[in-house]
């Protein structure tokens, strides 16, 4: 019952996180308007690109590893 409880307050005390009006965020509107958001997604994208290549790297090696022992 004690945890039936306290989980209600959390659920009701995250609809207030929710209830909140929207704002626009100037600076993606920035972005947008002088076409610099794309150098912003290839650059989030190579990034990300990069950090898969690594960890797969990282994979093989071990699996290598794992192979010889």
């Amino acid at each position: 019952m004690k945890k039936s409880i306290i989980l209600i307050l959390f659920l009701l005390s995250f609809v207030t996180v929710f209830a909140q009006p929207a704002q626009s965020v100037e600076m993606a509107d920035a972005f947008r308007s002088s076409g610099k958001i794309y150098v912003v997604i290839a650059t989030i994208v190579i990034i990300f690109i990069g950090l898969a290549i690594y960890l797969f790297a990282i994979d093989r090696r071990l699996k290598k590893i794992e192979k010889e022992k």
